[in-house]
């Protein structure tokens, strides 16, 4: 199997990169989402449904999908021989910056759900703020990655 990762290599880091992308997209846009959602439509409204069906097929078919194959292409990249050191800080850092990026998705898909359910107690503000942690771990898995200062 190795070998075959070797081989693949490339295309393997590319379908890993476009994997993130989707993802990260989703990550920050649903936030966004739920500030529309909360400070613009009133609950059982048309627009309330409108933001509904559009968080939901955000998460559907686009973030969840994007999750799942950046894991399995990040997986299959760090078992790629050569590629990771594990033996230094820098990939560790990464994982627990995953791991905590992997946690916020799941955190929205439960926010969905609140509001989903008219169960929503959180303001646009506190979206707004909740919209940065993407950014911040973004960041320290990019530099990580790219720099390894670790």
């Amino acid at each position: 199997m190795s070998t075959t990762l070797i081989e693949y290599y490339l295309w393997i880091k590319s379908a890993h990169i476009i994997s993130v992308i989707c993802w990260m997209v989703g990550l920050f846009y649903l936030p966004r989402l739920f500030v529309y959602h909360v400070e613009s439509s009133k609950i059982k409204s048309d627009q309330y449904n409108t933001f509904l069906t559009m968080e939901m097929n955000l998460l559907r078919y686009i973030m969840r999908p994007a999750m799942v194959s950046s894991w399995l292409f990040g997986v299959l990249l760090g078992l790629t021989p050569g590629i990771v050191d594990w033996s230094l800080y820098w990939p560790w850092v990464k994982l627990v910056s995953l791991g905590a990026l992997t946690y916020y998705h799941f955190y929205l898909s439960i926010t969905y759900k609140n509001f989903l359910n008219f169960n929503n107690v959180k303001t646009g503000r506190y979206f707004r703020i909740l919209n940065e942690v993407p950014t911040i771990l973004l960041i320290i898995i990019v530099l990580s990655v790219i720099i390894k200062p670790f």
